[in-house]
């Protein structure tokens, strides 16, 4: 999934990308696992999930101001290590049977919290390692090497270490951790990437603030970035029903649960492959607008499927597209944000666009309550299409220089 046209630097961080995803995916998991061996309260073991989700809300923008200030390869291997510590810590206490729901609390914050300045420095360190015309194509790159490590790998083996030693999962997350951080350093010295903006221009406050305007005033990038809102809403809202929706209406059977959500690792997979080509082919900001109407076309064939064959093929053409949108929308403010902005612009796209997530989950859930999970997926089908329709009409007036531009 690599390519030697992108670089030595580039598969070093391809490499490092993929050691922590596989992390990351044994580690997720085992931690719900564990917290069911802590409490049978579904309410602690939900508090423990939404421990891991806050800091992207509450510190993705300090992060985006640290990746700014700091050198971004340093920053990354600093955190790596940080993390590569805290999860042997975490292995370390499991396998002294000393777990308690203090400590998963803790543990999912802190390794979340940290995830938020790597992100922001990742996101800013990549266009000083790539040519601009193939950031959409390292950026697919990433993404599938991140969906196999994690979807066809990481995951079915979490169930499988835990139940030989539930330390086994969070001790190799750890290897993997120390394993990423000893590539992020082996990138090219610092005197050859960009570290960032070494200079201070004001208080963090100021700085954030910098940020949000920068991306408020890019007419083409903000109006991505809601769009990215707006579609996120329907995306967490079809999420949070999807294995009742496959269970019920699809008649999946619940053995064969696991072969239909793989069907959307596949998609996504394919979709990072091609993403490259596709904006290569269109240029960039119109093939995200070409991406919205495939996916809105994939989503009502889902909402209207009411068979798992069908179903799963509208599921994986869906991750596909969802999968592109996001590698190409990433690339595109990579390509339009100064250096030594990226970090905090990055930063606040991903802040504002994740915003609708939990609203998006809450409505699906209370929806499906109610009325059951076949209107929350027309529904979630009836957003993107007017999501594709709000792109067609707002990201066409962009002027052709700046198109091209991001091509």
């Amino acid at each position: 999934m690599t390519s030697s046209a992108l670089g030595r630097d580039f598969r070093l961080l391809w490499s490092a990308a993929v050691s922590s995803r596989f992390g990351d995916a044994l580690r997720t998991p085992a931690l719900a696992l564990l917290a069911a061996t802590v409490t049978r309260d579904p309410r602690i073991i939900a508090a423990v999930t939404v421990a891991g989700q806050l800091p992207p809300l509450l510190f993705g923008l300090l992060g985006g101001v640290y990746a700014d200030r700091w050198d971004r390869r340093r920053t990354m291997a600093v955190v790596d290590g940080v993390r590569a510590a805290v999860v042997a810590a975490l292995a370390v206490v499991v396998a002294l049977n000393r777990v308690s729901v203090l400590v998963l609390l803790v543990a999912a914050f802190l390794l979340a919290t940290l995830g938020t300045l790597f992100d922001s420095a990742s996101f800013a360190l990549l266009p000083a390692l790539v040519p601009p015309d193939a950031l959409p194509r390292a950026n697919g790159r990433l993404q599938a090497g991140s969906a196999v490590a994690g979807g066809f790998l990481g995951a079915p083996a979490a169930g499988v270490l835990f139940a030989v030693a539930p330390a086994l999962p969070f001790a190799l997350d750890a290897v993997t951790f120390a394993a990423a951080a000893l590539l992020v350093l082996a990138l090219g010295p610092p005197s050859a990437i960009p570290a960032g903006t070494a200079r201070r221009r004001g208080s963090v406050w100021s700085e954030i603030v910098e940020g949000l305007r920068w991306l408020r005033a890019h007419r083409t990038l903000w109006r991505v970035t809601m769009l990215t809102a707006a579609s996120n809403l329907a995306i967490s809202g079809i999420m949070a029903v999807l294995v009742l929706y496959a269970l019920d209406v699809l008649r999946v059977p619940p053995a064969g649960y696991g072969l239909f959500a793989a069907a959307a690792i596949v998609g996504g997979v394919a979709g990072a492959l091609g993403a490259g080509r596709l904006a290569a082919w269109l240029g960039t900001v119109p093939a995200l607008r070409a991406v919205l109407a495939v996916e809105t076309v994939a989503l009502t064939g889902f909402a209207l499927a009411r068979h798992p064959v069908s179903g799963g093929m509208a599921l994986a053409v869906f991750a596909a597209g969802t999968v592109v949108w996001n590698s190409l929308w990433a690339s595109y403010g990579q390509r339009q944000v100064p250096s030594e902005l990226l970090g905090r612009v990055g930063a606040a796209q991903r802040m504002v666009g994740l915003l609708t997530a939990p609203l998006g989950a809450a409505l699906a859930g209370l929806a499906a309550a109610a009325y059951g999970t076949v209107p929350v997926a027309g529904a979630a089908a009836g957003t993107f299409a007017l999501v594709t329709l709000a792109a067609w009409r707002a990201l066409r007036p962009v002027a052709p220089a700046v198109l091209s531009g991001a091509a």
